[in-house]
């Protein structure tokens, strides 16, 4: 089955072409600020915003000689709008003004795509759930068989881990939605402070309440930091995907088309590709993390150590995050469920699983805990090792068959499962 997804979108937005553009927005919402002080004439600010543009190849060639990209990138605007009206762009402005701002406008116009997707899985999530609300399977802790619940009832727990993610990546983002025009160091020594206002304002983001000559990169971690949860999240739900395809196991499948084939020598083979190779992007995602991390240390008001890292770890992070939601979306939705096997499974060894209701059964009955313990342990242990739980039980002559039948009928299991679920639904439901 193949993911046929694109992320065109997503790097579109952090190509050098769509970054200058960025950077020519900021430009001209500080111009407009500066028209509405009376600063710029009505005719300069027009001839501005008609004739100001520029190209990346023009960019390069001036950044060869300057050796700043932001110099490089003014030179080729003032270049298309004249002297007259050139020497009102970045009036009292530092490179970081630009440079930052426009970067919280890239970050914001992303986190809509990543918002979109996650949308988009919790709603597949949610249907799946209460499709499989009733559908009976084990559950598993270390690894080996608990108790039964319902396939449900698991997805509702992924449903639950995804909707916080989703309104922890928002916080983050309304943090980061920080713009600023403060001027060298962030005093405004050379800009008024009603620039910045009015053009955050304009551009849809928050003017911070502080900056140096960079927005504090606090934010920028904590923004990555929401995108590593969001990736290590879609990992587990993979890696459960993962042990529950095994052979031994094969409660659920990855979607496997008409003409695809799993290994080259062995024809049998339906592997978890798709969520191996997400558990491998989660990686990635996270170890982007530190470097968000290691950002905010920084000398003084200001260094640009923080800039080169940044220039990988967030369009790497936000395309891998979209890349992952999506991707995680088509597995959902071509997920094959094996209903049978999920109940097959919860029958092994004579229905082992059903221990503790005859051991609160055998209490019920006068037995002291630690000795209905020690007999149905000694059953339990013998089912694993080859032997039937059931009959062992019912050996005993302890319960009578209705009891016994009792212990092991499901419906005392799920009792709750309906209102657990009616925590889940709309309102509109």
């Amino acid at each position: 089955m193949i993911d046929r997804y694109s992320r065109e979108e997503m790097k579109k937005i952090w190509d050098l072409e769509q970054k200058f553009r960025y950077y020519l927005d900021v430009e001209l919402a500080v111009c407009d600020a500066y028209f509405k002080l009376g600063v710029i004439p009505q005719k300069n600010l027009e001839e501005i915003k008609e004739k100001a543009s520029f190209s990346v190849e023009r960019i390069d060639e001036i950044e060869r000689e300057v050796r700043h990209d932001v110099i490089a990138f003014l030179t080729a605007v003032n270049e298309s709008v004249g002297e007259d009206s050139a020497k009102y762009i970045h009036m009292g402005l530092t490179s970081s003004d630009v440079i930052d701002t426009a970067f919280a406008l890239q970050i914001s116009d992303s986190s809509k795509i990543i918002n979109k997707d996650l949308e988009e899985l919790i709603n597949v999530i949610k249907t799946l759930a209460f499709k499989y609300k009733n559908t009976v399977c084990i559950g598993r802790s270390h690894g080996v068989h608990a108790e039964v619940m319902t396939f449900g009832f698991k997805l509702l727990n992924w449903l639950d881990e995804l909707e916080r993610a989703k309104q922890s990546f928002n916080n983050a983002l309304e943090e980061i939605s920080a713009g600023q025009i403060s001027g060298p160091v962030g005093t405004y020594s050379n800009v008024p402070i009603e620039v910045e206002k009015y053009a955050c304002e304009s551009l849809g983001l928050t003017p911070a309440r502080i900056s140096t000559q960079i927005i504090s990169r606090d934010r920028h971690a904590k923004f990555i930091s929401a995108l590593a949860i969001i990736a290590s999240i879609i990992e587990q739900f993979a890696t459960e995907i993962r042990h529950l395809q095994k052979t031994e196991v094969r409660e659920v499948e990855e979607g496997f088309g008409t003409n695809q084939k799993g290994s080259s020598a062995m024809p049998h083979k339906k592997n978890p590709v798709l969520c191996e190779n997400l558990c491998g992007l989660a990686r990635v995602v996270r170890s982007n993390m530190l470097t968000a991390f290691e950002n905010i240390n920084l000398w003084h008001e200001r260094d640009i150590s923080h800039s080169s890292a940044e220039r990988i770890i967030f369009p790497d992070s936000l395309i891998l995050t979209d890349f992952m939601l999506h991707r995680f979306k088509n597995v959902m939705e071509n997920l094959v469920i094996h209903e049978d096997n999920m109940l097959k499974n919860t029958k092994l060894y004579g229905g082992v699983v059903y221990s503790q209701k005859v051991l609160l059964k055998l209490i019920e009955k006068g037995y002291t805990r630690e000795s209905a313990y020690k007999i149905v342990q000694k059953h339990a242990l013998n089912a694993l090792n080859g032997g039937d739980f059931k009959q062992g039980m019912d050996s005993e002559s302890i319960l009578s068959e209705e009891e016994l039948e009792e212990c092991f009928d499901t419906k005392d299991y799920l009792k709750n499962i309906d209102n657990i679920f009616k925590r889940f639904e709309d309102k509109n439901d």
